[in-house]
């Protein structure tokens, strides 16, 4: 996203300060990694005394799970977030060679979401991003070119 940091150009756009690239995505990904940090504040506690007093310890496990799975996803949106922005670095280099899992990835993403060539809404590009995340499609292509990964 930055060039004075990655040779690339600024927001991967094509045509930076005509064109925005992925400026907003970024934006996205960082407002998601924040939120997670909210809800990462344990639940246990926020614990309140309940039944009169008569239950002192409540285990807030419900909290709990629903703030771990707004982490989850949040980070699916920000793993998708990389995912597109890896992608598009690589439409500016293609003389080099990525590893046999990388390419089957940028492949595999490009069969949903092709590159950036001047600004778009960007909406539908996450949503494809995010479902090869979340679907396991993306592993799912990785390993079928790279072999399983540990786990």
């Amino acid at each position: 996203m930055n060039p004075d940091l990655s040779d690339l150009p600024a927001f991967l756009a094509p045509k930076p300060g005509l064109h925005s690239g992925y400026m907003i995505a970024q934006v996205a990904a960082a407002a998601l990694a924040s939120e997670n940090k909210v809800h990462a504040h344990p639940a246990s506690v926020d614990t309140v005394p309940t039944s009169a007093n008569q239950e002192d310890h409540v285990s807030m496990g419900v909290t709990a799970a629903r703030k771990a799975r707004t982490i989850l996803e949040n980070t699916e949106q920000v793993v998708a977030i990389e995912l597109l922005c890896a992608a598009q670095g690589r439409e500016f280099h293609p003389e080099l060679t990525a590893g046999r899992g990388a390419q089957a990835l940028h492949e595999h993403l490009r069969e949903s979401v092709p590159a950036l060539f001047r600004d778009r809404y960007a909406h539908s590009d996450l949503e494809a991003s995010v479902k090869v995340v979340r679907d396991g499609s993306a592993l799912a292509a990785v390993e079928a070119k790279a072999g399983r990964l540990k786990s």
